[in-house]
């Protein structure tokens, strides 16, 4: 719940809540498909998909709008392990990881798509006269992380519903991937 206060502010008051509030919801749904893909034995609830699909969000809106932070290293760095560490905590038995990285995934593409910001200068040359150059509001490199990410976003969903309805396990698609959410140790196994 800390994270969400900490998150979810920061987030909230820079972009509104209703932007903020589709990558909440979009993110826990993309969390819960990709845990039922993988983990169909047992029931996982919680928000800690959508929580990851915050932090997801957070570090796409760093790399869209790098041009206006001031201590990028710092700032890709803090968040960076910030997200390492939550999800090692998630290859510990009985912690759905897959719905975290399910959130994290589509909270990072979603972040491309929702919190995108004019570049910098863009305003002050809205009040120079009509006949002087202005800047584009966008730089091309935010366009493209928009198509891209909304591409994937798309896919993904659709993907994942379809072979949610099919029934489909992941697991028979991916043999290690069962490693993402459980590594067995002398201490726990990780069948059960």
């Amino acid at each position: 719940m800390l994270s969400l206060v900490f998150i979810g502010i920061r987030l909230e008051q820079q972009f509104g809540f209703v932007r903020v509030g589709v990558i909440y919801l979009l993110s826990g749904i993309g969390g819960s498909i990709l845990s039922s893909l993988f983990i169909q034995r047992s029931i996982s609830v919680g928000a800690s998909g959508a929580l990851f699909g915050l932090l997801g969000a957070m570090l796409s809106e760093l790399l869209t709008n790098w041009t206006i932070y001031s201590n990028k290293a710092a700032a890709l760095f803090t968040l960076v392990v910030i997200i390492v560490v939550n999800l090692a905590v998630g290859i510990l038995p009985h912690v759905d990881n897959f719905a975290h990285i399910g959130g994290f995934l589509t909270g990072f593409l979603l972040g491309f798509v929702l919190l995108l910001r004019p570049q910098f200068g863009w305003v002050e040359g809205q009040r120079l006269l009509a006949d002087a150059r202005m800047k584009s509001k966008y730089m091309i490199y935010q366009l493209v992380f928009v198509l891209v990410a909304l591409i994937l976003v798309i896919a993904g969903f659709t993907l994942g519903f379809v072979m949610l309805f099919r029934g489909e396990n992941a697991n028979d698609h991916c043999s290690w991937c069962h490693y993402l959410s459980c590594v067995p140790t002398s201490r726990w196994n990780c069948n059960n």
